[in-house]
């Protein structure tokens, strides 16, 4: 997608500032962290949101989901944290890119989710 601005990080037409980055995923930090530490996770490759895994992208979800312990704990995230993604604008998503936001390093509100 030529406006997304994932796709556009992605291809590092946008600056970030990456935690983590492999053949198929990327992580870095939100640009407007909601606790004190908030990652975002993609994967490279564009879908546009939750409601497009299939059985044809469903292990790049996969590989997001067990990287994010990882890439937590190496920020020192040992006592909990939260990952969300929003689908549709009705649901909060911003940008019509997969993504997880990954956020900890504070005593989060349980009544969030």
């Amino acid at each position: 997608m030529n406006d997304c601005i994932f796709c556009k990080i992605v291809k590092g037409e946008l600056p970030s500032r990456k935690v983590y980055e492999d053949d198929d995923i990327l992580a870095f930090h939100d640009i407007y962290p909601r606790a004190d530490t908030h990652i975002v996770f993609i994967p490279k490759s564009h879908i546009s949101s939750a409601d497009h895994i299939d059985e044809g992208n469903v292990g790049v979800v996969a590989k997001i989901f067990a990287t994010i312990p990882g890439v937590m704990k190496e920020l020192e995230i040992t006592n909990g944290y939260r990952v969300v993604t929003n689908v549709g604008e009705d649901g909060g998503q911003t940008v019509g890119h997969l993504h997880f936001h990954a956020i900890g390093g504070n005593k989060l509100k349980a009544d969030f989710c």
